[in-house]
């Protein structure tokens, strides 16, 4: 399907007079205006500047827009400066008003901005101050209404502080200070305003396009979200009474998800999963939310249930970013379940989400949610952690979580059907692992022997220094030694402020901020008895055998654990069989 857009180089005069034929909207999806006196004075300046110089043209930007099903001309970009411009012509034309006796210039130009403001009758050439020719539709914007009675009757509260009002005299007061300075003058700045300075106004054939263009076009400010357009779809859809329930729903949902460390934008690319899987839908290819969520004419924007599973969504990333604990919800004060989320966190990509969330939002008023939470999370763990090691890439889990999705809306135990792994690869690949792995890695270590979070700032420390006097190993080449340092067996989590303070000494010399250390396995290293030495090689290589083992056996551990979770805790005949197969390998 091809797209239309018609671009057109306008003066503001014509622009402005095409809103008879088409009305301008600001939608509900807009944001408030936002110019404050600052832009106003600036586009004055700049305009009385460009007249003064007698410049042929002055460009003040594009406005993007679509026709609506309505016929009007809905702004997707350029409100600022259209609003503005609305201000400043009704700011001009009031203070031509004001004489008794009116020149023939002041008379022309009042002609001329008229049918810039308002309505003209095509016969009689009659104007209607009541129709306006641009109308603000933002949701919940006591500004709509100032808007409207400011461009009708031309007078602005002394006391307002909303930014139409703010402006309209800001305008009113630049305006009169140079008519009384040059009153020639003002005339040419007129005439420059309505003919001179230009737009280019650039007309898209659907909102999505339009869209499209803006997102393309804007780096003045914070772009639309799909969420801003998807509140508009709901609200239109309201009756007059669900309206303020839903402003103040919706209101509380982004301060909820601003301080949870994410955006309502987020929260629906998150639940476009759990949908999908739902509908049973599988497929490896992610849609954009606009699109997900306009199919159908918006119908699942219109469900009971939206803002409510939004809500809950945001009880799983108030747990892992915030580390709140949700009231009557006993998994989020389970230690091992905090932990088992706080490893998730570190997976190099977003995939581990998704299942989290669908699992979450299926299961979570069931009897035994919290062990069952648990051992899915374990068993995540292990399929996300095992693949990319091997596969340090989306694609290595992306197509096998899209179908785990749809297992997970089906029962508390869904089948992980993830393909197998070579295990002699796994192990050389934990030894040494790819540096996306690291931090995941070093959790699961630290929590096989702690009860507790780390500390939500650490770092990750190289127990033998990254920067080594030359002469330390002088018949090692660097290259091994460069290669070494890079093993897990060197690496532990450390707190960042007592990481500082170690710097980049030598293990003798590091041992007293390892001894302040609450990271078990980073306080270990502090204990003389079992490290009464220098670090060197030799331990990199043998702690490297100890983590690995560390690894291997808590992904066994995990994996023998969701064998036996049913709802009975009975395992399947498929449990049964793998548990026979890891047993001949030797694994369990």
């Amino acid at each position: 399907m091809t797209t239309s857009i018609s671009v057109n180089k306008v003066s503001v005069q014509d622009l402005l007079k095409s809103g008879k034929e088409h009305k301008f909207i600001i939608p509900e999806y807009q944001r408030p205006y936002a110019w404050g006196v600052e832009e106003a004075e600036t586009l004055f300046n700049d305009l009385w500047d460009f007249t003064e110089k007698q410049e042929s043209t002055y460009f003040l930007g594009s406005i993007v827009s679509y026709l609506n099903e309505q016929g009007e001309q809905e702004i997707i970009d350029g409100q600022q400066r259209i609003t503005s411009l609305f201000l400043l012509l009704r700011a001009i034309y009031t203070n031509l008003q004001q004489p008794e006796e009116k020149t023939k210039e002041a008379m022309n130009f009042i002609q001329k901005i008229e049918p810039t403001i308002w309505i003209e009758d095509s016969i009689s050439g009659d104007i209607d101050y009541s129709k306006i020719l641009i109308e603000s539709k933002v949701i919940n914007n006591a500004g709509n209404e100032i808007l409207r009675r400011i461009l009708e009757t031309g007078k602005a509260d002394e006391n307002a502080t909303d930014n139409y009002s703010v402006n309209y005299r800001k305008f009113q007061e630049l305006y009169n200070n140079k008519a009384q300075q040059n009153p020639m003058q003002i005339y040419y700045f007129i005439l420059a305003v309505l003919s001179k300075a230009i737009l280019l106004p650039i007309t898209a054939d659907t909102q999505d396009t339009a869209l499209t263009i803006f997102s393309t076009l804007n780096d003045r400010g914070l772009p639309l979200s799909d969420a801003d357009i998807f509140k508009a779809k709901i609200y239109n859809h309201l009756n007059s009474e669900e309206k303020n329930k839903f402003i103040e729903e919706w209101k509380e949902l982004d301060e909820n998800a601003q301080y949870a460390g994410e955006t309502i934008q987020s929260l629906f690319y998150y639940y476009m999963f759990y949908l999908r899987a739902k509908s049973e839908d599988d497929k490896s290819t992610t849609p954009g939310i606009r699109k997900y969520f306009s199919d159908n004419k918006y119908a699942r924007l219109f469900a009971p249930e939206l803002l409510s599973d939004l809500s809950k969504i945001l009880n799983i990333w108030k747990v892992v970013n915030k580390r709140d604990t949700i009231n009557n919800e006993e998994w989020s004060q389970n230690t091992k379940i905090l932990q088992a989320l706080d490893i998730l966190s570190a997976y190099p990509n977003e995939f581990w989400k998704y299942p989290v969330l669908t699992y979450y939002l299926s299961h979570n008023q069931e009897a035994g949610f919290t062990n069952n939470f648990l051992a899915f999370l374990h068993k995540l763990i292990v399929e996300l952690l095992t693949k990319y090691l091997i596969t340090p890439t989306i694609n290595a889990v992306k197509t096998d979580i899209m179908k785990l999705n749809v297992e997970i809306i089906k029962t508390a135990k869904p089948k992980f059907i993830f393909k197998d792994i070579d295990r002699g690869l796994l192990e050389t690949n934990i030894k040494a692992p790819n540096g996306k792995t690291v931090r995941m890695l070093l959790k699961l270590i630290a929590y096989k022997y702690q009860d507790t979070l780390l500390p939500e700032k650490w770092e990750i420390e190289h127990i033998f220094p990254q920067k080594w006097h030359n002469n330390y190993f002088s018949n090692i080449s660097d290259d091994i030694i460069k290669e070494k340092i890079e093993y897990l067996g060197n690496k532990v989590p450390f707190e960042k402020k007592l990481n500082i303070q170690a710097g980049n000494g030598y293990f003798s010399k590091k041992q007293q901020e390892y001894a302040q250390s609450s990271i078990k396995i980073v306080k270990e290293l502090a204990d003389k008895s079992k490290y009464h030495t220098d670090w060197n090689l030799d331990n990199i290589t043998e702690r490297g055998v100890k983590v690995c083992e560390d690894v291997l056996s808590t992904i066994d551990e995990w994996n023998t654990e969701y064998m036996g979770m049913t709802a009975e805790n009975i395992p399947t005949p498929e449990d049964l069989a793998t548990i026979e197969k890891y047993k001949l390998k030797g694994w369990i």
